[in-house]
């Protein structure tokens, strides 16, 4: 019955046999090809030529006899492992002892066979290249792996990142990369020695706890570096094997400065939307500050048309002049309206806030009462603001006000000024704020303070905390409106139980502080000069008509800019005043202004409206050269203005 080869590498074995004897040769080599394929088989009898046959050929067992006459099987292992050769080495031998065979083994020979008994060989070759091709798998095997530790240890050191390996039992850390040492400033000395919980402030510790037991974290933490500062910590990780104990590997990215950064555009954002909505309901209540002029200007102006022909004691007097006082308020409350909303008449000039607070002083003491200390503190030196002096002693009371209203047992209030400089960060942080030089005038109190939702709403028109009848809620409405329209900026700091700081930051402005205009000596406000009308209300129109012709003046009339061209062009005689409306169906009053004074040169225009109108106001400021009297009017005020804008010296190429 034939054997079974064992199969061997593509050609046969290569066989390098050490013996001496020619006969002895002969029988090991027939023996190895009767039960092997052999597609190679050197024989060698000394050092030199068994060097030359390793050198030149590769072998997958040496068979060496034990003793030749001047080499044997000790020498030959020698050669081998010279070679640094991993070869089953087989001794055969016709005699030799038991303790000459156990020295071989242990001197690296991996079987020892009698020549009396070489059935053993083949068995012993086919079990010896078999062992022999799994060690050097598993050889292959540890170098690949070694191979990959490094490469992975090369990434892990040389990570932009920092990486870490902590112990999943105790959470101490087995090894960390220069990014985490660097980044975190922890030597890796002090790292050794640390566990996971020296980085993790004390309140997060449970959490800790339970992500390190469950399932891998991938989420934002915070972390403590070395100098005691807190970061954001994008983390990420993934149970290993670390040196045989349960372990996690942990990549750890600060994101920091992207939550800093996407914080700011949140409340950019969020600035945004609020200015977005502050501007649109100022549109709404401009609007209705408009047509609620128109009616104010009929009630104010009977009333105080009726109060001159009633006698001192006549008992419809004091009605009448309850109607007056409402009329007053209401008018007051559009104004606010118009304030809030941008819409109102500006005459900025060159102020010193110092002064101006400084004037005002005595008044706002008793505006805050006894119990209310008031403290000024003003910047030496205060650059100039450049805004509407009336406008900012109105943010004044109100703030004032304010601050009054929010210390109702009594406590501190401090006015301060300062020189600033709105620079490009904090405008970009601030929506609406221009970059340069300001005037800062700051109203701080030690009052109740307010609420985050207070805050979020505290400058809406009719917003109000104050008990019912306490207050219109208009005040602070007002203020951001005047501030704004202004070009400057609102900041408020305040926690409830610790007061409020309201800033108001005005653009700064070169020069000397102009002088308060002084309102004219009131004279004789008749006339008989001729003046068309034009004005769409027609409550307005007729009240308007009515008080110029009591006072003797000569009126003509339109609702609208194509009947005041028809009046102008049918009318001979000359007309020394445009009185007009700005806020018209189709065509405004400026338009028919330009229209009319090409008609009739030397021709004055006087335009009258509840609110301003870009066609004739620019930012809140008047152009050049345009004459406007506010609604809602009164008799007094309109003829005062009239006799204002006839009584001027002409200006040459003065325009509409």
């Amino acid at each position: 019955m034939s054997r079974a080869i064992t199969p061997v590498p593509p050609g046969g074995l290569r066989i390098l046999l050490v013996e001496d004897s020619d006969d002895d040769a002969a029988l090991v080599e027939r023996e190895l090809r009767r039960g092997l394929a052999v597609s190679q088989l050197r024989r060698v009898q000394d050092a030199a030529t068994m060097r030359d046959a390793l050198d030149g050929s590769e072998y997958d067992v040496v068979v060496s006899d034990w003793s030749l006459p001047s080499f044997g099987a000790a020498a030959a292992l020698e050669v081998v492992r010279e070679a640094g050769l991993d070869l089953p080495f087989i001794i055969t031998s016709g005699t030799i002892d038991e303790q000459t065979a156990v020295a071989a083994l242990r001197a690296g020979a991996r079987d020892f066979i009698l020549k009396t008994n070489l059935a053993r060989l083949v068995p012993a070759v086919e079990r010896e290249v078999r062992e022999s091709k799994a060690r050097a798998g598993h050889r292959r095997a540890d170098t690949d792996l070694h191979a990959s530790e490094a490469r992975y240890r090369e990434l892990f050191d040389n990570s932009p990142l920092p990486m870490w390996v902590l112990d999943r039992t105790t959470l101490a850390f087995l090894a960390v990369n220069a990014a985490a040492v660097q980044h975190y400033g922890y030597s890796r000395e002090e790292f050794a020695r640390m566990t996971v919980e020296d980085i993790r402030p004390a309140e997060d510790l449970p959490a800790l706890q339970q992500a390190v037991a469950g399932a891998p974290e991938s989420d934002v933490v915070w972390h403590r570096k070395h100098d005691g500062s807190l970061i954001a910590v994008e983390v990420q990780s993934r149970d290993v094997s670390f040196e045989g104990r349960p372990a996690r590997l942990v990549l750890a990215h600060d994101v920091t400065a992207r939550l800093q950064a996407e914080e700011a555009l949140r409340k950019s954002e969020e600035q945004l939307r609020q200015s977005q909505k502050l501007e649109a309901i100022g549109s709404l209540a401009g609007g209705i500050a408009h047509d609620f002029n128109n009616m104010l200007s009929v009630v104010l102006s009977y009333a105080s048309l009726v109060l001159g022909e009633l006698k001192p004691g006549d008992p419809l007097r004091a009605d009448i002049e309850e109607i007056q006082h409402a009329g007053e308020r209401a008018a007051e409350m559009t104004r606010q309206l118009l304030a809030f909303g941008r819409k109102q008449m500006l005459q900025p000039r060159v102020v010193d806030l110092n002064r101006l607070v400084a004037g005002m002083e005595k008044m706002l003491q008793r505006l805050l009462g006894a119990g209310i200390d008031l403290s000024l503190l003003p910047t030496a030196k205060l650059g100039k603001a450049f805004a509407d002096p009336g406008q900012v002693e109105q943010i004044i009371m109100n703030l004032v006000v304010n601050a009054r209203d929010a210390l109702p047992r009594g406590g501190k209030v401090s006015i301060e000024t300062a020189d600033v400089v709105l620079d490009a960060a904090y405008a970009a942080q601030h929506a609406g704020v221009t970059p340069g030089p300001h005037v800062m005038l700051a109203v701080t109190d030690s009052g109740t303070g307010m609420d985050v939702e207070t805050l979020a709403h505290m400058f809406e028109p009719f917003f109000t905390t104050k008990e019912q009848g306490k207050g219109t809620g208009l005040g602070l409405s007002t203020v951001f409106g005047i501030v704004k329209q202004s070009g400057g900026h609102v900041s408020v700091d305040s926690d409830l139980g610790r007061g409020t700081s309201l800033k108001i930051f005005l653009p700064s402005r070169e020069g000397e502080e102009d002088d308060m205009p002084q309102a004219p000596e009131r004279g004789d406000l008749r006339g008989k000069e001729t003046i068309l009308l034009v004005e769409d209300e027609e409550q307005v129109r007729v009240l308007v008509r009515s008080v110029l012709r009591r006072n003797g003046y000569n009126v003509l009339e339109a609702q609208n800019g194509g009947e005041a061209f028809l009046v102008c062009e049918q009318y001979d005689a000359r007309i020394d005043l445009l009185l007009t409306d700005v806020v018209m169906p189709r065509m405004s009053g400026r338009e028919v202004a330009v229209r009319l004074t090409g008609m009739r040169p030397g021709l004055r225009v006087l335009y009258v409206s509840g609110y301003t109108e870009n066609s004739i106001v620019h930012q809140g400021v008047l152009d050049s050269g345009v004459s406007f009297l506010a609604k809602p009017i009164t008799p007094e005020a309109l003829l005062r203005k009239v006799r204002e804008v006839l009584d001027a010296p002409a200006e040459p190429g003065r325009s509409a």
